[in-house]
């Protein structure tokens, strides 16, 4: 009997990951086979893919165990329904895009979600497809934030932190998963992580025999993980003090030219993000052509026409090259 109950559970065992890599030992009777077999069961499970893992699954289930109710789940890695289905949330496999039944797939032919489509937002028109890492962002990012950033009170700036951290990070993911060609002609997104070939490395090549794809997985999850922080926590600390910086600077800028065409940084913050926001938000006319900021030494930038575009606004003269 024991024999036969451990052949029933080995399946499981072989698909679970704890985080910390955490693995179950192998039971050495049958009241332990028992126990196991009923704990896991009774606990919070999150459900993704096995074989080969990649940036968005890893990624999305960090995200989920920042929140209180899957902090501990354990990560089932299957394929088989069976398994799945009683899974509390799946992502990233099951063929399934139902919220209200916490199943998050994007793989069908049909599924055409986007950041846009979710959030229905007019601050938020991005309208690259989701993968599991946007959808599980867009569904619990700002709940995830709060979490993360407790010093963080008001829910405008952890709206404002949620753009960011988007835009910046997970866009990249659901582009590069859904295979979207960056360039048409002004970039699509930008790539500032190459985090989705971090992750592939990881996976277990075809000739290794002392890698347990489990346990890689794992390390994906937590090198995921490490990036994603460092995106919320730096969005907080740095990023975000920065805008009422280049606000009043912006407000300032008939000061520094009567055109109001050029704008002064006092010192060297990060801006750009933030003046395209506020440009619109401030309606803002005409449209500034250069911004001067103090970095060592006096520097002077054409503006871009977008972010991440390299044409200008207003090239500076040749002259002075």
């Amino acid at each position: 009997m024991f024999n036969a109950v451990r052949q029933l559970i080995n399946p499981l065992r072989k698909s679970v990951y704890f985080s910390k890599l955490k693995l179950l030992n192998r039971p050495n009777n049958l009241n332990q086979v028992i126990n196991y077999f009923s704990t896991m069961t009774s606990e919070i499970t999150i459900g993704t893919h096995d074989g080969c893992f990649h940036c968005d699954e890893a990624l999305a289930c960090f995200m989920l165990k920042q929140l209180p109710e899957y902090k501990n789940a354990t990560v089932v890695r299957s394929r088989d329904q069976k398994i799945l289905e009683p899974c509390d949330i799946v992502i990233d496999v099951g063929g399934k895009y139902d919220p209200s039944k916490h199943r998050y797939d994007h793989h069908m032919r049909d599924f055409k979600e986007t950041a846009s489509s979710v959030l229905k937002r007019d601050d938020c028109p991005w309208d690259i497809k989701l993968s599991s890492a946007g959808l599980v962002y867009c569904h619990f990012g700002h709940r995830i934030l709060k979490q993360m950033l407790p010093e963080v009170i008001e829910d405008a700036d952890i709206h404002i932190i949620f753009k960011r951290v988007y835009d910046s990070l997970i866009k990249e993911v659901d582009a590069i998963d859904n295979g979207v060609p960056m360039f048409d002609e002004e970039p699509k997104y930008r790539i500032v992580t190459n985090l989705g070939a971090r992750v592939a490395r990881l996976n277990p090549e075809w000739n290794s025999q002392d890698l347990d794809a489990d346990c890689q997985f794992a390390k994906a999850v937590e090198l995921c993980g490490e990036e994603f922080r460092y995106f919320v926590e730096s969005s907080a600390r740095i990023w975000l003090p920065a805008r009422e910086f280049v606000r009043q600077s912006l407000e300032k800028r008939f000061k520094v030219d009567p055109s109001g065409e050029i704008f002064e940084l006092q010192k060297s913050v990060p801006w750009k993000d933030h003046f395209f926001e506020l440009e619109k938000s401030m309606n803002i006319s005409p449209p500034i052509k250069y911004v001067i900021f103090k970095d060592n030494s006096w520097r002077v930038q054409c503006i871009p026409v977008s972010l991440g575009s390299f044409i200008t606004r207003l090239a500076l003269p040749e002259a002075w090259a």
